[in-house]
């Protein structure tokens, strides 16, 4: 149920003014994420010295957790706490987290002594691990519980129902991922620098103070948001389905749908802004809406008997399953760029000028500026000009934004495979194959090819899919389903781990090369894991294609009782926007 009263002088909640406050929140917990994140494999080699591989597996798996974590918050927001006091606790166990791993890096009983010369480095031990992984799960928790809701609850502010603002909706996401995209910029420039060049004390300590005032500035928006009451757990329904449904697989199907099971009262929690109607998918779990002699349809047991609402439900997210399944690949192949991208980037000669030297870890800063300009030249150009020829207010669908995303993805790491060629050209021709330390006299600029293609690309795809989730899943899981991006990006970075591992364990032999080395990039085939990476990337493509062309959209009841003659107009059947 949606508490959307009045206050002060009678204004509704919501809307635009809300966004300063949200935002903040989302800014401050990227500036934090990202900037440890695109410096971390630089953290945990050249703090910690950890070998290559290691680092690299710490890296995406971390990355993997990170990604799991919103399905627990986005079950809570949705079933217990609501979007908003989700997102302030899991903001509160953020700082604590950020504090720990900040006094990590302050404290020097918490990293090993530093190098001396050519000597062997000490790993840290595993003492000093358990300070890093604990610090690294309470930010993954924390992180869990901010990012279903935060996106989500910005599209809360916005009235699907209100004509004034329904076309609001999908520029907000537009929004969401520029001031994100932003927010990354900074991260990756300012805090990445300070990091290299004044400490990394520092460098965690201002996104960490960052992130408290960001709290703070939450709280203090409270009295504005537009806020959705949990209707209990989406989990619970969607397995009260699936045993329904078996219990009465034995049943004969009823012959018209019109005879399934319907309750509105018991539906209005999670049918605010429609009912969704029957469809002829899956239709043995259509089982579950049947009735019996035995079933009490006043008072259901919901084990036995579901609505056509509920089973629509199960549905909806089955649907949407090949269509989150695509995405896995995308994320393995952006992995890269916090990993052995940044470890071509430290090998060549990044200086601007005399004095400057681009951070390694700061290349992201293409990424980011790609991302940035085809989020406006695709607001601007491309959805007015598309607009004429499709008739969609959002210009193209959000699955043709996702099928030129994948495109550009398989362009960047086919360029990634051939720059790595010319660096390692380069690296043969002034005789450094052999010195893994010493800077190739190539320009970093090199890779701000596979940089920029990978943040074009991400400005197509992670756009779509949140728009998709949010538009296509059950109104009362818009939290878990915008959760589903996150664990496609979990899944991506454990599919890296997979990957990394097997090819580094299977590609060695006995004269110790190695596609993957652990100490010398110059001596391996890295090119190879990027083309490999393509062609998983092409396959991926065509399977997207398919499982695209025939999706299906939900269909919703949409809400409406205008008077004629007496009588109320049937509410209306359509498909959910596009």
């Amino acid at each position: 149920m949606e508490e959307e009263g009045s206050h002060g002088s009678g204004r509704k909640k919501g809307g635009m003014v809300t966004m300063p406050f949200i935002f903040s929140n989302e800014v401050c917990d990227k500036l934090a994420v990202v900037g440890f994140n695109a410096n971390m494999i630089s953290y945990l080699t050249t703090q910690l010295h950890m070998p290559l591989t290691k680092a690299a597996n710490t890296v995406t798996n971390f990355g993997g957790t990170a990604g799991l974590t919103p399905l627990l918050g986005a079950f809570v927001a949705d079933a217990y706490a609501g979007r908003f006091w989700t997102i302030t606790v899991a903001s509160i166990i953020y700082v604590v987290g950020m504090t720990l791993l900040t006094l990590s890096a302050i404290l020097p009983q918490l990293t090993p002594p530093p190098c001396k010369g050519d000597q062997v480095c000490q790993e840290a031990s595993a003492g000093q691990l358990a300070v890093l992984y604990t610090a690294l799960l309470l930010g993954a928790l924390g992180s869990g519980g901010i990012r279903p809701c935060v996106v989500a609850f910005g599209a809360d502010q916005f009235d699907a129902n209100d004509p004034k603002q329904s076309t609001r909706t999908w520029k907000y996401f537009n929004w969401y991922y520029f001031v994100m995209g932003v927010s990354i910029l900074l991260a990756v420039t300012v805090l990445v620098y300070i990091q290299d060049n004044i400490g990394w004390g520092l460098g965690l300590g201002i996104p960490t103070i960052l992130m408290f005032f960001s709290v703070i500035t939450l709280i203090g928006g409270y009295r504005l948001y537009r806020m959705m009451d949990p209707a209990g757990s989406p989990f619970t329904r969607l397995l009260q389905v699936c045993v329904a449904s078996f219990r009465k697989r034995r049943l004969a199907m009823v012959t018209d749908s019109r005879l399934l099971y319907e309750n509105e009262e018991l539906d209005a929690l999670i049918s605010l802004d429609g009912k969704l109607v029957h469809t002829n998918h899956v239709t043995f779990l259509d089982k579950a809406a049947v009735v019996t002699p035995e079933d009490d349809v006043k008072s259901p047991n919901l084990w036995r008997l579901n609505t056509v609402h509920r089973v629509e439900e199960l549905k909806t997210v089955l649907r949407m399953g090949p269509i989150w399944a695509s995405g896995i690949l995308l994320y393995t192949a952006y992995a890269q760029q916090s990993t052995f991208s940044l470890q071509q980037a430290k090998t060549v000669d990044r200086h601007l000028g005399r004095s400057f030297q681009i951070p390694a870890a700061s290349m992201g800063v293409f990424t980011m500026t790609a991302m940035l300009f085809t989020i406006a030249a695709y607001d601007r150009l491309l959805v007015p000009v598309s607009r004429r020829f499709t008739g969609l207010d959002r210009g193209i669908s959000f699955l043709e934004r996702m099928g030129i995303g994948y495109f550009i993805s398989i362009l960047a790491t086919l360029v990634a495979g051939f720059v790595e060629v010319k660096r390692k050209h380069y690296a043969k021709a002034h005789g450094l194959l052999d010195s893994p330390h010493a800077m190739i006299p190539m320009s970093v600029f090199w890779l701000m090819p596979q940089y920029a293609l990978h943040g074009i690309a991400e400005a197509f795809i992670s756009i779509g899919h949140l728009e998709f989730f949010y538009d296509q899943a059950p109104e009362s899981m818009r939290s878990s389903a915008t959760a589903l991006l996150w664990t496609s990006i979990s899944a991506g970075n454990y599919l890296s781990t997979f990957m990394v591992t097997f090819v580094h364990k299977y590609s060695a032999k006995p004269d110790g090369s190695n596609w993957l080395p652990d100490r010398n990039l110059n001596r391996g085939k890295l090119e190879y894991f990027y083309w490999l990476l393509t062609l998983l990337q092409a396959l991926n493509l065509v399977y997207y294609v398919c499982v695209a062309k025939f999706y299906t959209f939900k269909p919703v009841q949409i809400h409406s009782a205008v008077a004629v003659n007496g009588t109320e107009d049937k509410a209306a059947v359509e498909l959910a926007k596009v």
